[in-house]
């Protein structure tokens, strides 16, 4: 099974009114799923750094009648660069993304990522699997990506199935 925005996200315990940011959202599958878990009384920001990608996420918003996204041109890459305040999100999504972060230590991502969560908010990363076919040439192994976000103040929650080419893991913010 290739990886399922709707299954993956409920490892991530989202309920009514949260805020949630999905970061680098992409065409904005885990940003239309959260949205609608969240619900009208809830918001997703969605970031994602190609314009193009921004504005489609914001059409295909308003064509499936979620009037709580929000599409943001932004760098998740830099420290304050979502463009979103200090504590914002209850939940954050990072799927498919940490293996094209240019800055290979990563460590700002991770800093911004720690920056707009909550304290006691959770974050969900997806991503390519080592044993993959289909990955990327570079990936960031489990084993790196809790080092990353322990680091800078998160708590491993636990690792859950995301199919057959990815992994996935949440954390909690301290």
């Amino acid at each position: 099974m290739f990886s399922n925005p709707d299954q993956n996200l409920s490892e991530l315990g989202l309920g009514e009114g949260m805020k949630v940011a999905d970061l680098g959202a992409g065409a904005g599958f885990y940003t239309f799923a959260a949205a609608r878990k969240v619900g009208n009384a809830g918001f997703v920001y969605a970031i994602e750094v190609q314009r193009v990608l921004v504005d489609k996420i914001k059409s295909n918003a308003m064509a499936e009648g979620l009037h709580n996204v929000e599409a943001i041109w932004a760098n998740a890459e830099k420290i304050g660069g979502t463009k979103l305040r200090e504590g914002v999100a209850d939940r954050v999504i990072v799927s498919n993304v940490l293996f094209q972060v240019e800055d290979k230590d990563r460590d700002n991502f991770c800093l911004e990522v720690k920056r707009i969560t909550k304290p006691g908010g959770k974050i969900l990363i997806v991503d390519w699997s080592e044993v993959s076919v289909l990955g990327p040439k570079t990936v960031v192994p489990k084993s790196t990506v809790r080092s990353l976000f322990e680091k800078v103040g998160f708590t491993y929650e636990k690792d859950f199935d995301a199919g057959d080419h990815h992994y996935g893991i949440v954390f909690k913010r301290s």
